[in-house]
């Protein structure tokens, strides 16, 4: 039986003040029913063990049982196994015991993929040992990691603090190999990804995920912003999935004022039944606020969204959000693993239910489909591009959906956060499609550097504001970059072929037309190799429509703020 998998939603969309495991479960044998019926599973269970005609694998046989139980419940309550399960934990944790390294798999002949630094990460073990952006790591202690995949790079390169691991690497410059000793250490993975100023008064603050840090990491960074400047404020919360609950219910705290709710449970067990409310003193009560979201924002996302929202202490900007509005627990099994099931739903202060119609046992496909005729339904009839004040077609829009946000503006449910301002998906041709889907931009950005040399970066070391200020991809780099483009098997041709071509196209026209955004894009991926993350996303800022939308609402925002 084959996992159902709502990605990126599986893991990301665990609630609750803690990931602790240790939850009373009811004796499943306490009625007869239940008793007959456990011993039916047990009867099939012995019968294939004992009578199938090939020798059974009694663990993958108990997994696919737990799991076909869960397969016609929602679509988030799934089994997660002990392995897995892991992972789960250093991602709510924000950290995980390694050598502290972004790294990237680098395409070679057959499977021999090269494994290269990305980055060190700044402050951990390898930043400290000298490891730098380019190298490429050939030997594992007495291991060849030329061919690694994700999981032995994992296998190797984690292990337990003040382990020692040694690593033989290649640089761009140098003609002999370069061997280092790294003492593994406890590595903080942060979920607030960039936090920088846009212009002189607004700070913009993208969180990438819900984890034990995000609080405290979105309070440092409110701090350093105000330092440089910051009386309005951009959350970007695109792309973000959810994850603790808590985290979402203090950041959104720090927004508004002592007793307003910030979201609230209901389950048909009593005790499940909670409310969240804001405690006051909150670092950002009173400044402009606008919260971007899109249709890959969900669960703890969603909450801060929607109390916001409802509370009118932000506007909202973008795309609907995905939907999920079930609250899962975690309950533990003897190996290790979890069932992780849904034992509640919440709602938004106003009593919008975030989680969008399902039907139960429906798979991937369905789900979707389920989300695509809301969607419809609601936004069918707004304009296919450009910014729609949503508020000028509440008058189409079902009374059922309609919600009343504290001041009296009109909001919507039907599932997900619909933004106050919409900003459709640009479009984008098909020329810079490729590029971003295939990550030409990133690869290119890589072997450019490469060919420029060291010296390159020597240049620049020290000098990223300047960088980011001057530097521009010079006009022979996009003749490099169609013919990096050429190397990856794409055929690069001047105009689009009348007929639908077998194999993949990148049609020079398109290319040039979207030539301005290529660069930008390019010049991004090189500042984030030679400066990190911090410096990658000011550069696609520029690029970046719904920002650029968002920036043009701050009368909008500032009415609320002035409202509280």
């Amino acid at each position: 039986m084959t996992q159902r998998r709502i990605a990126p939603f599986l893991f990301a969309g665990i609630l609750g003040l803690g990931m602790v495991l240790g939850f009373h479960v009811r004796d499943v044998a306490s009625g007869n029913s239940d008793y007959e019926n456990l011993r039916k599973i047990e009867e099939a269970y012995n019968y294939v063990t004992q009578s199938y005609v090939e020798r059974t694998d009694s663990a993958q046989l108990a997994e696919d049982a737990i799991e076909g139980m869960l397969a016609g419940l929602d679509p988030h309550s799934v089994y997660i196994s002990a392995e897995e399960m892991r992972s789960v934990r250093e991602s709510f944790d924000a950290s995980f015991e390694g050598i502290g390294i972004y790294y990237e798999l680098l395409e070679g002949p057959g499977d021999r993929d090269t494994l290269a630094v990305l980055m060190p990460i700044a402050g951990g073990p390898s930043e400290e040992a000298g490891l730098q952006p380019g190298d490429r790591i050939l030997l594992i202690d007495d291991t060849t990691a030329i061919g690694f995949t994700p999981d032995l790079v994992q296998r190797y390169l984690k292990g337990p603090s003040g382990t020692e691991v040694t690593v033989q690497v290649e640089r761009p410059g140098y003609d002999e190999r370069l061997e280092y000793t790294i003492t593994r250490d406890r590595i903080p993975l942060n979920t607030i990804v960039t936090a920088y100023m846009t212009d002189e008064q607004t700070g913009y603050i993208k969180l990438q995920r819900f984890a034990r840090t995000s609080h405290a990491e979105f309070v440092d960074a409110v701090r350093q912003l105000r330092a440089q400047g910051m009386t309005r404020l951009i959350l970007d919360l695109r792309g973000n999935a959810g994850g603790l609950l808590e985290q979402a219910w203090r950041i959104s705290d720090e927004f508004l004022p002592a007793g307003q709710m910030v979201v609230y449970t209901d389950s048909r067990h009593a005790g499940n039944n909670r409310e969240y409310r804001a405690t006051g003193e909150g670092t950002v009560e009173n400044d402009p606020v606008i919260v971007i979201v899109d249709e890959n924002a969900a669960s703890a996302s969603e909450i801060v969204a929607g109390a916001l929202q409802d509370h009118d202490r932000a506007l909202i900007v973008g795309r609907r959000t995905f939907g999920k509005g079930l609250v899962q627990q975690q309950f533990p099994l003897s190996d290790g693993a979890v069932l992780q099931m849904t034992v509640s739903r919440y709602f938004t202060p106003v009593g919008r239910l975030i989680q969008t119609p399902y039907e139960a046992g429906a798979d991937d496909e369905g789900y979707y489909e389920a989300k695509r005729e809301v969607r419809d339904l609601m936004e069918g009839t707004f304009p296919t591009s450009g910014l729609v004040d949503v508020s000028a077609y509440a008058e189409g829009v079902p009374d059922s959906l309609k919600f009343e946000t504290d001041s009296g503006r009109i909001v919507f449910g039907g599932g997900g956060i619909l933004p106050d301002y919409l900003v459709q998906l640009d479009t984008l041709n098909a020329a810079l499609r490729t590029v971003i889907g295939r990550r030409l931009d990133d690869s290119f950005a890589r072997a450019y550097l490469e060919d420029l040399g060291p010296s390159f970066r020597q240049q620049w070391e020290g000098r990223e504001g300047e960088f980011l200020r001057q530097y521009e991809v010079e006009g022979e780099a996009f003749e490099a970059f169609l013919a990096h483009v050429a190397s990856r098997d794409i055929e690069v041709v001047a105009t689009r072929p009348s007929q639908e071509p077998q194999s993949p196209v990148f049609v020079r026209s398109e290319a040039q037309a979207s030539r301005a955004d290529i660069e930008v894009r390019i010049k991004a991926f090189m500042a984030r190799r030679m400066f990190g993350v911090d410096a990658f996303y000011p550069i696609v800022g520029g690029i970046d429509e719904t920002l650029t939308e968002a920036m043009r609402l701050w009368d909008a925002a500032a009415d609320l703020a002035m409202a509280q």
